[in-house]
């Protein structure tokens, strides 16, 4: 049985927001696996039934939805996101 991504960013290409998401992870240092939901037909369907959310980027942490980049930012804000990342296996 494979383990799934520790970090899922659901995105498309061209989303301002899904950018500053890519650059919140990427300066934390976490690897993430990117799905866009354009490229790939059932991602949009799977991230909808995930997040009940059908705007991107949503972005998860295990099985935990953290919500979109400005739901991100806020526990980066918080000083909360750290604490979450550190989970990771």
């Amino acid at each position: 049985m494979s383990q799934a991504p520790a970090v899922v960013l659901y995105a498309t290409s061209w989303c301002p927001y899904c950018t500053r998401a890519r650059a919140l992870l990427t300066a934390k240092g976490v690897a993430f696996t990117e799905i866009d939901i354009e490229a790939t037909p059932s991602a949009r369907a799977e991230m909808q039934a995930r997040s009940g959310r059908s705007s991107v980027p949503q972005i998860f942490v295990g099985e935990r939805h953290l919500g979109g980049f400005d739901d991100t930012k806020a526990l980066d804000d918080q000083g909360l996101l750290d604490s979450i990342l550190q989970r990771l296996p």
